[in-house]
């Protein structure tokens, strides 16, 4: 433990850690005013080298931390963080709620909830917040310019956060899947792997930015592309004739199902 409290804590080195950690870098923070704690010594030594921070194999004493460690973990990290002082603390974590990570921190800090997606990664995620009944305006407006940093961020009452992992959380692996099913049709249609994976990955890129560009509804922009006899209403007729819409509404479902679950 430092004797000096670093005005920003990260617990957890791995992805979404260093994914935040290269976010508030970028957006103006000094490496300087945060320490990583991580208990792999390669990920510590990773993590120093490629930003230029601080490392710690232990908690340190800080004013605010983000969690960013395995659902199982989250607990025990905040009683730490209790113990050395905290005023705030930021869980990514799945599935650990913000009454949980309140009982673990006492009166004297308060717990924020979110759920980040893996675009985080390349900053274009999408977070959803939700604090404890401890927390203020403050304490929220703090937790969205931590995931700004990475993306955009939404609030929501805790309730919904299961909802919002089921669609935002889980939606990437969706979205991958069908990347890599019309890569195999392009394939079995003629197209060597290659460019039918360059076309895949670039018409994705271009659909998002567009539809995150756009003002109009998804099912403006779906009719845009699909003109009366087309060949893009041939394509939509087979997905809607097999049920596509009911799939993904089904998918959505369990996923939140399952969420409920490991909340549980």
């Amino acid at each position: 433990m430092t004797s000096t409290r670093v005005p920003l804590a990260i617990i957890g080195g791995g992805n979404m850690g260093s994914a935040l950690l290269g976010g508030l870098l970028a957006s103006g923070w000094s490496p300087a005013n945060i320490t990583v704690v991580e208990l792999d010594e390669a990920k510590r030594a990773d993590v120093a080298q490629r930003f230029s921070v601080a490392v710690s194999p232990s908690i340190v004493s800080c004013e605010a931390a983000v969690v960013a460690v395995k659902p199982s973990g989250v607990v025990e990290v905040c009683k730490q963080l209790c113990d050395v002082g905290v005023s705030r603390v930021l869980s990514i974590a799945a599935g650990i709620s913000t009454v949980e990570m309140q009982k673990a921190l006492g009166s004297r800090a308060v717990a924020v909830r979110a759920m980040p997606n893996t675009p985080a990664l390349v900053r274009e995620g999408v977070s959803a917040i939700a604090g404890s009944d401890a927390c203020s305006e403050e304490d929220l407006v703090w937790a969205e310019s931590i995931l700004s940093a990475v993306g955009v961020v939404v609030r929501v009452d805790e309730t919904d956060i299961d909802a919002v992992t089921a669609v935002a959380g889980s939606g990437p692996g969706y979205l991958f899947l069908m990347a890599e099913s019309l890569i195999e049709a392009g394939v079995g249609e003629g197209l060597s792997r290659e460019v039918a994976t360059v076309l895949v990955r670039q018409l994705f890129r271009g659909s998002g930015i567009l539809l995150a560009a756009s003002t109009a509804e998804p099912s403006q922009l779906r009719e845009h592309v699909t003109s009366p006899g087309g060949t893009t209403a041939a394509g939509l007729g087979v997905l809607t004739s097999s049920g596509f819409q009911e799939m993904v509404t089904k998918a959505v479902r369990a996923a939140t199902d399952r969420s409920r679950e490991m909340g549980a």
